[in-house]
């Protein structure tokens, strides 16, 4: 599973890259009797971007995005509701992530394992950017 978000042509030394590989959590999700009543598997990717040249020049935690708060974040929000839509989920948590006003763009890839006969699994992926004019302020 690899999310591929900007090609080399967006390359910026100032923009940092950060990747959540294959976060896996368990929530209600589905439309099913059995969906609703049973927590199932989800693994959840994520690739944010950045602009980090505080962060590396200056070396300090104050400076960088904390992947670390959004994920408990992501965990807390997707553990603690319900969905009926992979979809949502999904938007949800995109949404989430560009709450951050560090966050330049992300794109979120949500799978759920075994939701089709034959299929290790489904995954829906949205993504995110902020206006120019936003990034400048």
């Amino acid at each position: 599973m690899s999310l591929h978000v900007l090609g080399d042509q967006h390359l910026d030394h100032d923009l940092a890259t950060i990747r959540i590989k294959n976060l896996r959590l368990r929530t209600y999700i589905g439309i099913k009797e059995e969906e609703i009543l049973n927590r199932q598997d989800v693994v959840i990717n994520a690739v944010i971007r950045y602009r980090a040249d505080k962060a590396v020049a200056f070396n300090h935690i104050e400076q960088a995005l904390n992947y670390r708060t959004i994920t408990k974040e992501v965990i807390a929000l997707v553990e603690g509701n319900r969905f009926q839509l992979l979809e949502r989920m999904t938007r949800e948590v995109l949404d989430l992530i560009m709450s951050h006003e560090q966050v330049l763009t992300t794109q979120v890839e949500i799978d759920k394992p075994h939701a089709l006969r034959f299929a290790d699994s489904v995954s829906i992926t949205l993504s995110a950017s902020r206006a120019a004019d936003e990034t400048s302020a």
